[in-house]
């Protein structure tokens, strides 16, 4: 099945990364990071590409997930962690390690941010998913940059949650007085065709560039070595809600003459770490990891990936055309779900029902994926945004010369 969509330009030739004075671009990336790691990863993977531009920018990530500090990062790109949050099955949210309120650790994040923002002075901030920051606490970074002639960018998944959800949280969040007070463009990093995401929370057509998912061109390493090869492959994204099925993968058969690989994030509570791994111990065809450095490695070289739905997941599996089995999260979101649904509708991957899930149902999946032939996602969706974005960024800032020159 192919579907068309009208696709942002790509580069017209070599991209700029100086400033009219001579110096590297400042490019300054947030995430609030309270839930796994899908935010900050998808920051990285927009770092790495803009790489490409000449020379590289100094990128600033900021991000509340400490996980991030050990990850790699590309050259002129350094990070400031933020106090870090966690969110309950609930959707509330609280410090994760500090033994303060939400209160106190609001106020700590927002004083790093507006210090940190303010010393960097980025050309161009893009601000992931929350246009006033977490519980608004980008708004006095915001208010300075916008004075100081930052462009301000707002960069949104594909989907953010059911059709009815976004928008009331949208409102709710006053996402378009945002929009009108502080930003300049709005990134949504999916295929239009797909989910108009413009349409589901009337984002101003004019500002809002549907960048294709970014996919293509994420920066894996050399095959893994240290797994049994062929191998199939079980991610759960952080962790922190994967257990039910991480145990499930683990006590599936696996295809005949494969290897299983679980890696259960860093986030995965402890107990539910000791269960599966006491479990695979009894098993010479199983692996579990707790994290890999590489997840774009690991995936490109399994025979076929199940795996929670999260963003980055998706974008690395249909970029390396890799079989894909989806077992959503449902809960505090619907997004996962969302997410299966549509891309199982223009059959780039399939996905199975939370409620539905069973070992013999991964066997099932795993012995039929193991032997299908190999899926051309990209002929179906757009995977280009990564190598849009530099266009996209330069751009912007030559609008901000073209504007202080007049």
């Amino acid at each position: 099945m192919t579907t068309t969509t009208t696709r942002p330009a790509g580069p017209a030739g070599p991209h700029r990364g100086t400033d009219p004075q001579g110096r590297r671009l400042r490019v300054a990336l947030y995430s609030h990071d309270a839930l796994g790691l899908g935010h900050v990863r998808r920051n990285l993977a927009i770092a790495r590409a803009l790489t490409t531009l000449g020379p590289a920018p100094d990128v600033l990530l900021l991000t509340g997930a400490p996980e991030a500090v050990t990850a790699q990062r590309p050259a002129h790109c350094d990070l400031v962690s933020l106090p870090a949050l966690a969110k309950d099955a609930t959707g509330a949210y609280s410090a994760r390690h500090l033994s303060v309120d939400e209160a106190h650790i609001r106020h700590m994040r927002r004083a790093v941010l507006t210090a940190a923002l303010s010393s960097f002075r980025p050309d161009v901030l893009v601000v992931d998913k929350h246009p006033r920051g977490f519980l608004g606490e980008l708004e006095p970074a915001l208010a300075l940059l916008r004075a100081a002639g930052t462009r301000i960018v707002l960069g949104l998944r594909d989907v953010l949650d059911d059709a009815v959800t976004s928008r009331r949280e949208w409102d709710a969040d006053r996402g378009a007085q945002a929009l009108r007070r502080w930003y300049d463009q709005v990134w949504v990093y999916g295929d239009r065709a797909v989910h108009d995401l413009t349409a589901e929370l009337d984002l101003p057509a004019a500002r809002t560039v549907h960048t294709g998912y970014l996919a293509t061109g994420r920066q894996g390493g050399p095959a893994v070595t240290e797994v049994d090869n062929p191998y199939v492959l079980a991610m759960v994204g952080g962790g922190s809600d994967g257990a039910h099925l991480a145990e499930a993968f683990v006590r599936t058969t696996m295809p005949a003459g494969h290897h299983g690989v679980l890696v259960t994030g860093p986030q995965m509570p402890a107990d539910d770490v000791r269960r599966v791994t006491e479990i695979a111990a009894h098993r010479t065809d199983l692996t579990v990891r707790t994290f890999v450095e590489d997840a774009e490695a690991l995936i490109g070289g399994a025979a076929a990936v199940v795996s929670m739905g999260g963003y980055n997941t998706v974008c690395e599996a249909l970029a390396l055309g890799v079989r894909l089995l989806v077992v959503p999260r449902v809960r505090p979101r619907q997004e996962q779900l969302v997410r299966a649904r549509l891309l199982t509708a223009v059959g780039v991957l399939d996905h199975l029902p939370p409620e539905r899930l069973t070992s013999p149902a991964l066997e099932r999946w795993l012995a039929r994926a193991v032997t299908a032939q190999p899926d051309a996602p990209e002929d179906v969706v757009d995977l280009g945004g990564l190598t849009r974005l530099p266009h996209l960024l330069t751009s912007l800032v030559a609008t901000k010369e073209e504007t202080d020159v007049a």
